[in-house]
């Protein structure tokens, strides 16, 4: 009797909803913020709860879930938890890991650019009124945010009017010997030089920063009793200075001034909603004053209310930033009672989250909101007009469909020293800037000015790592491949991507027209005749635009590295130099060739050069001759 062989049969892999319950047991009943993770361990989303067991038991029940949460749940195959001691503990941190992991799910803000401040240099006898962008110091004072480099410009230029305070670098300050021209127009009083006295230098300084801290009237009122003092005393010169200086403030505050009660450091923030997009407008108001607005657009879901997305925002706005003492919002926001408090924790002190329903303050939402809508029908219209071009791409070239993402490539040298290439991105939303790369050109046997054997590694460098860091393709994966150059450069780019098995992948160059004129490009596409789009094609600016941007973009980073390499001196590659011990053999022997051509014995008089060091140094310059 013969029996069947029996057939091996594997279970079926659990889907996210078994695995979550599964895990129930051991979720805590505490607050803290949890983690779902899909298959390659990538963070699908991060959420926070008061009660962690309450929230997980939410996903196991697929009845009530939206679609998109549902097929979240089923991709989940790890849940991680993290357990905080307050609900308020866990939306802090809850914000920090969606800006540092950019969930699937999540809603995220991309752009989260530093902003710029006025800083004051109290360290220095003479302080000078400068733009600052980064982190802080000690021993100086701050004023701002300001919402972009060109507003907080505009009010350099006119404080430099009401506070004739320097704006020269230290350097500079440390070696002028006569007064330079901003001294001439009235916008600088000339310490370097002794024009001014300290205290009087001190005195303006003073008032500057009581400006700047919203205390303008008791600097107004000072200057105009010293203005009429001077009148009295048919100094009519100094008159006219304080005049000047008086008309220079209210100029400033007729363009920023606001005049709401109350409302001396807040933020505005609105938010408005059309065809699955947010814009969220945020004004900046401190000292009374406007300090500019910008526009974000967060990512997120077609179905996430517009009030969820505001709360969101505002707990990744702050995540890096301190918040100011009020926001205002458009939108009552979930949990908006504890996003003040996570806020005024963060901050070290009291910070109102409000929703204004009457008064100035509910006028300044509203405007708020009428730029967010404007700026959003803005951005729209962009996008349409931009998908036209994507189509226009996909028909010049033979594409299936529109790309969603391009790459442009293009190089940089001088003779081929400091050769660098660049990769620009653009797709539906426009150039994407976060996902642009440079590449510094290694390979020392490279033939200088090379440009097909530096494409050559630009291009396998990209995809190498592209293919490791990613199994399938996805959006970081480029739909179509554009290379600055002719037919040379695109058989390299073929090569290329022959050679490490990348399929899928449009490839075409743009090759300069005669006389290098801009609209006759010749484009080669792989088997194909070169061909010229039609001069007035709009498919055509916009090829060149991408070309234009990855050819800024490599000289630009070229520049950068050919800078850092003309600053640097042969000292910088011995161990040990710093800084001190640089400047000290620099004065000494006057340059890097002095300290070349020295003894070993003058370099141990050096102060800070031990016996050890010298030996080192006279070593470094002299290993050839030996």
């Amino acid at each position: 009797m013969t029996t069947e062989p029996d057939i091996a049969t594997e279970a079926p892999e659990p889907d996210g909803f078994a695995i979550l319950q599964a895990k129930l047991r051991s979720v805590p009943e505490s607050p803290g913020v949890y983690r779902m993770l899909n298959a390659k361990g990538d963070v699908l989303y991060v959420g926070k709860a008061r009660n962690l067991k309450n929230r997980v038991t939410s996903y196991t029940r697929a009845r009530g879930l939206s679609i998109r949460i549902a097929r979240m749940v089923q991709m989940t195959r790890e849940l991680e938890i993290i357990t905080t001691h307050t609900e308020v503990e866990a939306l802090l941190l809850e914000a920090n890991l969606i800006k540092k992991l950019k969930p699937r799910f999540n809603i995220i803000l991309r752009d989260d650019k530093s902003f710029p401040y006025i800083e004051v240099n109290l360290d220095h006898d003479y302080p000078m009124l400068a733009k600052h962008r980064g982190a802080r110091e000690k021993a100086r004072d701050y004023y701002g945010p300001f919402a972009s480099a060109t507003a907080v410009n505009h009010t350099l230029t006119a404080l430099q009017r009401a506070f004739p305070l320097r704006s020269c670098s230290d350097g500079d300050f440390a070696t002028r010997t006569r007064p330079c021209l901003q001294y001439q127009i009235k916008r600088c009083v000339a310490p370097c030089v002794g024009y001014v006295s300290k205290d009087g230098y001190r005195e303006l300084v003073d008032q500057a920063r009581d400006f700047l801290a919203g205390r303008s009237q008791d600097v107004r009122d000072d200057l105009g009793r010293k203005m009429q003092k001077a009148s009295d005393e048919l100094a009519f010169e100094d008159a006219a200075m304080y005049r000047n200086r008086l008309w220079a403030m209210a100029q400033i505050q007729q363009k920023q001034g606001v005049n709401v009660e109350g409302l001396e450091e807040a933020d505005v923030m609105a938010a408005a909603e059309a065809g699955g997009q947010t814009c969220v407008q945020v004004f900046f108001y401190r000292a009374g004053q406007n300090y500019g607005n910008k526009a974000y657009y967060p990512t997120h879901s077609k179905d996430d209310e517009t009030a969820d997305v505001l709360a969101a925002f505002v707990g990744q706005f702050y995540d890096s930033r301190p918040a100011p003492r009020q926001v205002l919002l458009s939108h009552e926001v979930p949990s908006q009672d504890l996003i003040g408090e996570a806020l005024a924790v963060r901050a070290g002190r009291k910070v109102e989250v409000l929703t204004p329903k009457r008064g100035a303050k509910k006028e300044l939402v509203e405007q708020a909101v009428r730029n967010a809508e404007e700026a959003l029908g803005r951005k729209q219209a962009e996008t349409q007009a931009q998908a036209k071009l994507l189509k226009g791409v996909a028909e010049a070239f033979g594409l299936a469909e529109p790309p969603q993402r391009i790459e442009v490539y293009d190089n940089s040298h001088i003779q081929g020293s400091n050769a660098v290439g660049g990769m620009i991105v653009a797709g539906p939303e426009g150039f994407r800037k976060a996902a642009y790369r440079k590449f510094n050109i290694k390979d020392t046997e490279l033939t200088p000015g090379d440009d097909f054997a530096m494409m050559r590694e630009v291009l396998t460098r990209r995809f190498k790592r592209l293919k490791k860091e990613t199994a399938q393709k996805d959006e970081t994966w480029p739909d179509l491949i554009v290379i600055d150059g002719g037919k040379g450069q695109l058989g390299i780019a073929e090569e290329v991507l022959k050679v490490l098995e990348v399929e899928g992948v449009a490839l075409v160059s743009i090759a300069k027209g005669p006389d290098r004129n801009a609209g006759r490009e010749d484009f080669y596409l792989p088997g194909k005749a070169p061909f010229m789009l039609p001069e007035r094609d709009p498919v055509l600016y916009y090829l060149q635009r991408l070309r234009d941007e990855a050819h800024r973009f490599a000289i630009g980073t070229h520049r950068a590295r050919r800078s850092k390499a003309i600053g640097q001196s042969p000292l910088d590659e011995i161990e040990g130099i710093g800084p001190k011990r640089k400047k000290a053999l620099l004065l000494k022997f006057g340059s890097a060739k002095g300290v070349a051509r020295a003894g070993l014995a003058d370099l141990q008089r050096v102060d800070g050069i031990s016996e050890a060091m010298a030996q080192q140094i006279y070593d470094h310059f002299n290993a050839g001759e030996r």
